[in-house]
C-alpha cells in the first residue's frame, strides 16, 4: 500500500526546483500507480520550469519503477503489481513528474523493462528513444527495424534514400538515433565532438564527423540538437531537397526545397496541453505512441539496444536543482543525468 505523502522536486514561482512534501496522487480508472525507483533528466525539464513557471507542478518526464497499484477499467493481464516499468509523463507542467517517490500514468504507455535492464538504465526509456523512432520512421518516414535483427548491422553504402544524417550523434536522442536506423539497415553518418567519436561509433554509426563539417550529399536528417548553429550545418548537407526532423521548443529555420518538421513526443500520449504550445489529443497520434512504445519494447528484448551513459547525482531528488543548473550551463556531454530516488536524504533539507 502506498503511502498518502511523498518527496517531490517541486517548482517554484521563479522556475526553481526544491524538495517539498506533496500528496501521493491516486490512479485513475485507466492509469497505474508507478513508484519510481530512478528518473533521467532531459533539457524539456529545466527548461519547461524557467519558461513555463507552473509553480507547484512536479518536475521531470522520465522515470522507471515498479507498478504499485492498477486502476480499475485497465484489462486484465496488460499489467501486474510488482512489475517493473519505464516511460515518461508531462512534468514541470502538472502536479504528476517523474522527479518523485510516485507518479501515476496511463496503463497502456510504459514499457516492460526486461531483466537485463537495471532501473537506473531504463529511466531513460522515455523522450529519447520514444523520439527517435518518431524521427526516423513517421517523420522521416524510413523503414523501421526488422526484427530479428543482427545487433547494429552495418549495413554497406548505399543511395541516398538509405543514408541519414544524425545531426548530434552523441546527444541522449542521437544514440539512439544511431542504433535504430542501424536495426533498419540505414547507411548512418553522425556529427559530434570529436572527444565523442569513438562513443558514437560503438553504437554503430557508419561514419562520425566533426560536428562543424557534416560533408555529403543527404535527404535525410535528423536533428538531435536543434540550436545554434545546427540548421545551417544540417541544411549545408542536404542536396537542395530532404527533409529535417527535428526536437526544439523554439522556431526552426526553413529553406528552399527542404521540409522541416518538429517532434514533439508527448503529442503521441493521448493528452492535452498548452506547453510549449497548445495542443489537444489526437487519436491518430495516440495511437502511433502505442505503436513506439510497443515497438520500443519488443526492440529491448530482440535487439541489442544500449542506454546512454548514466551520469548518477549523489543525493537523489535532492540533487535536481543541481542537475538543472549543470545542465544549463551546458557541461553534459554524451551522458544522461540520471537521480536514484533512495538516494534522497530521509529529511528535507
Amino acid at each position: 500500500m502506498a503511502p498518502t505523502t511523498q518527496k517531490a522536486a517541486v517548482i517554484q514561482r521563479d522556475g526553481s526546483v526544491a524538495l517539498h512534501e506533496i500528496a501521493v496522487p491516486k490512479p485513475g480508472p485507466n492509469e497505474i500507480l508507478v513508484k519510481v525507483v530512478a528518473a533521467t533528466q532531459n533539457p524539456a525539464d529545466w527548461k519547461t520550469a524557467l519558461m513555463a513557471r507552473r509553480a507547484g507542478s512536479v518536475a521531470g518526464c522520465d522515470f522507471s519503477g515498479i507498478v504499485e497499484e492498477i486502476g480499475s477499467n485497465v484489462p486484465p493481464g496488460l499489467r501486474s503489481t510488482g512489475e517493473r516499468v519505464a516511460g515518461l509523463v508531462l512534468g514541470g507542467i502538472f502536479p504528476n513528474g517523474a522527479f518523485a517517490e510516485y507518479l501515476v500514468t496511463l496503463a497502456d504507455f510504459v514499457v516492460h523493462v526486461p531483466d537485463t535492464w537495471s532501473f537506473e538504465d531504463a529511466a531513460q526509456l522515455g523522450i529519447a528513444p520514444l523520439t527517435a523512432l518518431r524521427m526516423l520512421h513517421e517523420m522521416l518516414e524510413l523503414p523501421e527495424p526488422r526484427l530479428p535483427v543482427p545487433a547494429r548491422h552495418r549495413a554497406p553504402p548505399g543511395p541516398p534514400d538509405t543514408t541519414v544524417l544524425v545531426s548530434g550523434g552523441a546527444s541522449s536522442v542521437g544514440q539512439y538515433v544511431v542504433q535504430f536506423a542501424k536495426l533498419s539497415g540505414l547507411y548512418v553518418i553522425a556529427t559530434a565532438s570529436e572527444r565523442n567519436f569513438d562513443l558514437v561509433r560503438s553504437f554503430g554509426a557508419d561514419v562520425v564527423v566533426d560536428y562543424r563539417d557534416p560533408a555529403g550529399v543527404i535527404e535525410h536528417v535528423a536533428d538531435c540538437v536543434a540550436e545554434g548553429t545546427s540548421f545551417e550545418i544540417v541544411a549545408g548537407a542536404l542536396s537542395g531537397k530532404g527533409t529535417i526532423a527535428y526536437l526544439t521548443l523554439a522556431d526552426y529555420p526553413t529553406a528552399e526545397g527542404v521540409k522541416v518538421l518538429r517532434s514533439i513526443v508527448f503529442d503521441c500520449f493521448g493528452m492535452d496541453y498548452d506547453f510549449p504550445l497548445p495542443f489537444t489529443a489526437s487519436p491518430e497520434l495516440t495511437a502511433l505512441g502505442r505503436k513506439w512504445i510497443q515497438l520500443l519494447s519488443e526492440l529491448l528484448v530482440k535487439a541489442d539496444v544500449r542506454p546512454n551513459p548514466a551520469l548518477i547525482q549523489p543525493y537523489g531528488l535532492a540533487s535536481v536543482a543541481d542537475g538543472f543548473h549543470y545542465m544549463s550551463e551546458g557541461k553534459v556531454s554524451a551522458q544522461k543525468i540520471t537521480y536514484r530516488i533512495s538516494d534522497t536524504p530521509a529529511e528535507i533539507l
